[in-house]
């Protein structure tokens, strides 16, 4: 990737946003950052969303009477908008709702609402010294199929009336404010496996050049605005840890977004055939996912298989291409409840049903480090670097029209970084404590074209089911009536306790009801989506390249 870190004096430093220091999710777990929203700020736990555009936070309708009374911080921490000072809903017009549709992931079958609005949003741990940007898009989400809340690192501006009138996301307000150097950022999902567990990595307005191993592959932004992320992968295979077995698990080139919302990795039919032979998984029908149990989890620890995706900027033979190996324990994953009754491994593979939902997920980015380039319209993937106790290295991304005056890179010491520290140590210590044994999640989830080429535990643990879904950028279609902020939920009855979403009451006369969702008994487990949409998402073109996505509203509210 070509990197521009030449800058002028007043140029800003980039900001580390680190990690929350917890594990969470229920489909992990994975590592989460901490947001501070409203007035007085209250803190939530969220994922990092590569494909999102806005922060979303649980609202206190997602969890109700009948969820167990560890919900709360099971899905992150709860955001009240009624007890922050600052908040204002947004109302695109009189007498209209102000609840939309999410649109994220709507390819994979996710149809899940939100009520927005602005408030004060600040990065990190109170104290911490992130930044505090005001009047901020927030929704506060109820539907299960989004178990945490999510912070869109996406520039895509969101408009909840028309194209003309965007409202930029929290990484614009950031270089707008002159508090990044570009449109820009880095990220990797750490995992638990590794080193004694390491933490997920961002940074805004550059990188850390100590979590990769450098390349010379750059890939261009998709065409198609809401997959920009997208890379090519040319080959997938397999090959134990003795290099007694080997398996080729992909005949043909295809395209794939990467996408961190989801936790899954989504492959074609015939591929996932491939992994079933080469790992020994089975295709359960009732849940509509791979389940692993004790026997043959104690067979791929024996065998210690990894998986080596070839990735490149194009389809072409011999085109440049990057090497990311992902070892077994990256596939070993854990659900909990209440995805399911009991805890129970699975394989995190998901079945797609056309090119649309070709996607890599966190579990790809356990071991991939992603850099994105908004003003240069490219980004670049990478092996991640596990060198332990490495000091960081932060690098700044400085943007195209930057005086070039100074030195040609530039390495910034960490006494210079202009990021996050982890200040107040003994009060964050103590919600650290708490949040750390509620290690839950959300759920597992998932064009045939070339992207534009550039330059060059042992723990016993009884099978059960799951579920997925997931979420992309744009948010379309017709107005849904009702005021329903449904999320199309595809949980499963457990012991007799339906995940539905719960009733999202809207700041207008009458209330909203954020459920509407189907629940499926499967099996007095967990269950995954029943179908997997295929809604294709039209790209706007706004200045910069960027598109506007227009968020649906649900309608008029009662008695309107």
């Amino acid at each position: 990737m070509s990197l521009q870190t030449t800058k002028s004096p007043s140029t800003p430093e980039p900001i580390v946003f680190p990690a929350s220091q917890n594990f969470e999710g229920i489909d992990g777990p994975w590592s989460t950052f901490t947001l501070q929203i409203g007035t007085p700020a209250q803190t939530v736990n969220v994922f990092v969303s590569t494909a999102g555009y806005q922060i979303w936070a649980v609202a206190p309708q997602g969890c109700n009477s009948s969820d167990p009374t560890s919900c709360t911080r099971a899905r992150g921490g709860i955001f009240d908008r009624n007890l922050s000072s600052t908040w204002s809903p947004n109302v695109p017009s009189p007498n209209k709702s102000d609840i939309f549709s999410l649109g994220l992931e709507s390819n994979l079958g996710y149809t899940a609402k939100g009520q927005f609005g602005f408030d004060t949003v600040a990065l990190g741990w109170q104290g911490s010294g992130g930044p505090i940007l005001d009047h901020q898009i927030v929704a506060g989400i109820a539907d299960p199929n989004f178990y945490l809340g999510a912070f869109g690192l996406s520039p895509r501006p969101s408009n909840f009336t028309n194209f003309s009138n965007p409202v930029p996301s929290y990484l614009s307000s950031l270089k707008t404010q002159g508090l990044i150097p570009s449109l820009s950022w880095a990220y990797t999902a750490g995992n638990q496996y590794r080193l004694n567990k390491v933490l997920g990595s961002l940074v805004l307005g550059g990188f850390d050049a100590s979590r990769f191993v450098p390349n010379n592959l750059t890939i261009l932004f998709n065409q198609q605005d809401i997959r920009d992320l997208t890379v090519n992968i040319l080959q997938i295979s397999m090959v134990s840890k003795d290099g007694s077995q080997r398996s080729n698990l992909l005949s043909d080139g295809i395209p794939a977004l990467i996408d961190s919302t989801i936790p899954s990795i989504y492959l074609p039919l015939d591929v996932c055939k491939r992994f079933e032979d080469a790992f020994g998984i089975e295709w359960n029908e009732s849940v509509q996912g791979y389940l692993v149990n004790d026997t043959l989890h104690e067979s791929l620890r024996t065998l210690d298989p990894s998986v080596k995706f070839t990735i490149s900027n194009s389809l072409a033979t011999n085109s440049p291409s990057v090497d990311i190996n992902l070892p077994y324990a990256a596939f070993d994953l854990v659900a909990e409840p209440p995805l399911m009754r009991n805890k129970s491994r699975y394989f995190p593979l998901m079945r797609a049903t056309n090119e649309s939902q070709y996607t890599l997920g966190r579990t790809f980015l356990q071991e991939a480090y992603l850099i994105a380039d908004y003003e240069r319209q490219n980004f670049s993937i990478s092996q991640c670097s596990w060198v332990e106790n490495a000091p960081q290295d932060i690098i700044a991304l400085y943007s195209p029209s930057v005086n070039m005056t100074a030195e040609s890179t530039r390495q910034l010491s960490r006494g210079a970084i202009a990021g996050i520290t982890i200040g107040s140590v003994t009060a964050a210590s103590v919600l650290i404590f708490v949040v750390y044994f509620f290690v839950f999640r959300t759920r597992l989830g998932n064009k045939k074209s070339d992207v534009g080429a550039a330059t060059d535990s042992s723990d016993s643990l009884p099978a059960a089911e799951l579920e997925i879904k997931e979420m992309t950028p744009e948010i379309e279609g017709t107005p849904t009536h009702g005021n329903e902020i449904d999320g199309h939920a595809v949980y499963g009855e457990i012991d007799g306790h339906a995940l539905h979403g719960s009733e999202l009451p809207d700041t207008h006369p009458a209330g909203q009801e954020l459920d509407g969702s189907v629940s499926h008994e499967m099996e007095g487990s967990f269950a995954w989506p029943q179908e997997l949409g295929t809604n294709s998402r039209a790209a706007n073109e706004l200045p910069g390249c960027i598109a506007a996505s227009e968020l649906v509203s649900s309608g008029k509210v009662s008695g309107s």
